[in-house]
């Protein structure tokens, strides 16, 4: 290519420019009279000029010749650009010569490059002019979408393909919205779900938390096998089996007998058939854990694991069981690890308190408040704030206090010996494993009684830690501990089992990185799902509360600071903050007045009356 001549008209990023130095780096003036210099393959050259500036492209001449028969005359022809000007507007100039490049752009009548323009066939035009006319069609109902939106008077169904953006930017799927761009307003979840329910297209109903921690809604595809029947278990069906839970809980997996100085604690047994990167395997650690929210629970494994392998489900259940031997002090002694045949009584917390005293139990119970005391005189931290059972059916909201039982403290000193004598066993076994430390921080100096004495003790409590490296759970006391005692529902337990399978088949473990990487990616999606829980459980509270302005609440206080205090409202399980009229005791009872609910924002004010 010649060289491109100074004051000459070129095109850069779809603007006119004009040459002003010529050389190996032209400098070129833009109309906004910034000049850069550029190469010659960033630009397109128009017309050679000379060109005074690039006002002259603003005198453009009228048409001679139309562009229809301009394209009818220039049938089976290629012109350049000049030539085109030339026929167009009867004279070649840096106005016409612009002016002609913008109607090629237009690629309606003329399409190509400046030195070969060529008409477009009959059919791409008529294509094209309807394109168009959909479009502004479209732009035009776009535009009374966008007025009803603003007056809250949509029409639906009909406006809600135009509402789909504001949608996935509510359910945290997209970071956009033209929607939300085009009314000047932030993008951002909280913004396109306030307009959801201003424009009436959402109600207070819809919850997009789960989505927005990126949980999954629906039910797992992969489906595991039946436990085979060729598999040789040791057979306890002699022994008795308790599974204890909440009444509402419908995915059994751990039962316990304690016979002697022997604690049985069996547990569901999926990895059995869920190998390692198995199609199962690979979905469980996507979700992480089963999620559980107020509307429903969506589980971590396919909805057979739980008939085929939930303990109870069947007059006998396959299980792994963890048989403990404990000293007369309540110490462990020895861990036996092997596939069983159970057969199991479901009980809940209420009716196993009623049987305590039973032959059956009470050795369970008794051995629960020795195994306290051991993991008091070890340090271990407890803290219990009262618990609240959240339901959504029917588009009733439900809170049901959860009463403190001792079966509920039973079985939980019987899953962590359970986690703590799984971890001995691999460590001693020098077996790669999932292992669960915790460290205290510093504690108050004091600690208050009651509930405020518990808020104290949580925030010094730091994040747990999970890695194949074992180390010291202070909070619950233990020198050493995993979780393996809900395989159903928690992707590292799943883990977990997988490892001891491999070991009593007499197969390679998985090694300490395979481990790692496994448990890292199904607890950072726990982690989501706890999330996921959390600003649901606040979400359906707000949601309860929102037609109970000027309601009043009574509550405890946990924490003070100058004129601040945080207040648990148990009938809830909410924690507030609330700003203080007179001065008040940690541990005092105070009557709140609910004053505002503000549901995208996540967020109620109480005040004192």
């Amino acid at each position: 290519m010649a060289e491109i001549p100074v004051k000459s008209l070129v095109v850069y990023k779809n603007k006119p420019a004009l040459v002003i130095e010529g050389g190996e780096r032209l400098r070129i003036r833009l109309p906004n009279q910034e000049e850069v210099r550029v190469r010659e393959k960033d630009i397109i050259f128009l017309y050679p000029g000379p060109v005074g500036t690039l006002s002259e492209l603003e005198k453009v001449p009228s048409l001679i010749t139309g562009l229809e028969e301009a394209w009818e005359l220039l049938q089976n022809e290629t012109v350049s650009l000049s030539e085109l000007a030339e026929l167009l507007y009867g004279k070649v100039s840096a106005a016409t010569v612009w002016a002609s490049y913008l109607q090629v752009q237009e690629h309606l009548y003329f399409e190509g490059e400046p030195t070969a323009i060529t008409p477009r066939s009959k059919e791409a035009i008529d294509q094209e002019i309807t394109k168009r006319k959909e479009r502004e069609q479209e732009e035009q109902e776009r535009a009374a979408f966008l007025a009803r939106l603003t007056q809250g008077t949509l029409k639906l169904p009909e406006d809600g393909r135009f509402i789909q953006d504001v949608v996935a930017l509510a359910l945290g799927k997209t970071d956009k919205s033209k929607t939300l761009r085009d009314l000047g307003k932030k993008e951002d979840p909280i913004v396109a779900h306030k307009l959801l329910l201003t424009s009436g297209y959402w109600d207070e109903f819809e919850n997009p938390y789960p989505s927005r921690s990126g949980c999954s809604l629906s039910e797992p595809r992969s489906m595991p096998e039946p436990p085979p029947s060729s598999e040789v278990r040791k057979d306890l069906t002699h022994l008795p089996a308790f599974a204890i839970d909440n009444a509402w809980s419908h995915d059994p997996d751990d039962a316990v007998f304690m016979d002697g100085r022997i604690l049985y604690v069996h547990i569901a047994d999926p990895a059995c058939t869920i190998a390692p990167d198995s199609a199962c395997d690979q979905e469980a650690r996507e979700r992480g854990t089963t999620l559980y929210l107020p509307e429903g629970t969506i589980p971590m494994l396919h909805p057979r694991a739980v008939q085929y392998y939930g303990l109870g489900l069947q007059p006998i259940s396959p299980a792994l069981t963890i048989q403990i031997t404990l000293s007369e002090s309540g110490e462990i002694e020895d861990t036996q690890l092997y596939p069983s045949l159970v057969r199991v009584e479901r009980l809940t917390y209420e009716q196993a308190d009623m049987r305590s005293q039973s032959p059956e139990l009470m050795p369970l119970f008794d051995f629960a408040q020795k195994n306290i005391q051991r993991r008091e005189a070890s340090g271990a931290v407890t803290i219990e704030f009262p618990e609240i059972h959240l339901t959504v059916r029917d588009r009733q909201i439900q809170f049901e206090p959860i009463p403190p039982t001792q079966a509920a403290l039973m079985v939980r000193e019987c899953m962590l010996i359970a986690g703590e004598a799984v971890a001995r066993w691999a460590l001693r076994n020098q077996i790669p494993f999932p292992f669960i430390a915790q460290e205290i921080g510093d504690r108050p100096a004091e600690i208050s009684p009651g509930l405020a004495g518990f808020y104290q003790l949580r925030r010094c409590m730091r994040p747990r830690r999970l890695s194949t490296q074992p180390g010291t759970h202070e909070g619950l006391g233990l020198s050493l501990y995993t979780q393996v005692t809900s395989p159903l529902r928690r992707y590292t337990d799943l883990v977990g089992h997988q490892q001891i399978r491999r070991v009593l088949r007499g197969e390679e473990p998985l090694s300490g990185e395979e481990i790692l990487k496994r448990i890292a990616a199904g607890e950072a999606a726990a982690l989501a799902a706890t999330q996921a829980e959390r600003a649901s459980r606040l979400h359906w509270t707000l949601v309860y509360l929102k037609d109970k302005i000027d309601s009043s609440w009574e509550g405890t206080i946990l924490d003070i600071q100058k004129n601040r205090a945080v207040v648990l409202i148990p009938s809830l399980a909410m924690e507030t903050q609330v700003s203080l009229k007179t001065r008040r005791d940690l541990n005092e009872k105070i009557t709140l007045l609910l004053k505002k609910v503000q549901i995208p924002e996540a967020e109620a004010l109480f005040v004192e009356p």
